[in-house]
């Protein structure tokens, strides 16, 4: 039975407002994504959801808190869901970043990790997703390297082709994680 994976970025935070690349630092949600989390609690809380699960970066946390505490539906947190780590870049602008991304599909930002790491942290977390959820519905909320990592690995796009997209925010992904993922080779 396969797993269907609703994805959403954690809303927007201060640093988001302010050209800051987040990384592994906690964030904070501003005026506008408070508001906006609170809307997709609305968009979804009726979904039909087995599960709510977040990376545990404070605005990923904060996300899930405002669109789903107190819906019944269960929410985790889980460290394998957490945005890239740009180590020395970790709260530098996004626009110092996004020259550099191509370099760091394989190699580590310097102090911190690479994109293929993140695809290897979700490779984990489906793989456990797909035995204890099998044939349920849940949502992931968490950060942009993340959804790179689900569409390399059930989509197969290649990373060299997700790093360098600008960002295009919209109101979910859907992925189907097929019964007995072990692994992608990621």
């Amino acid at each position: 039975m396969t797993v269907e994976i609703v994805y959403e970025t954690h809303s927007i935070s201060v640093h988001n407002e302010a050209g800051i690349a987040s990384g592994w630092l906690p964030g904070e949600l501003s005026e506008r994504g408070l508001a906006l989390a609170a809307e997709l609690g609305e968009r979804r809380r009726d979904d039909g959801l087995d599960a709510v699960f977040s990376s545990d970066l404070r605005r990923a946390v904060q996300t899930a808190r405002v669109a789903f505490e107190g819906s019944g539906i269960p929410l985790f947190q889980d460290r394998r869901l957490r945005e890239c780590h740009y180590g020395e870049f970790d709260g530098m602008p996004v626009s110092l970043l996004e020259t550099r991304r191509a370099r760091h599909i394989d190699e580590p930002w310097p102090g911190g990790q690479s994109y293929r790491a993140v695809v290897g942290q979700m490779n984990d977390f489906l793989a456990e997703l797909a035995v204890e959820w099998a044939g349920k519905k849940v949502l992931l909320i968490s950060h942009s390297a993340n959804r790179w990592a689900l569409q390399h690995l059930l989509h197969g796009v290649p990373l060299a082709d997700l790093v360098d997209q600008p960002f295009a925010w919209r109101p979910g992904w859907t992925f189907h994680l097929p019964s007995g993922w072990a692994s992608a080779g990621a």
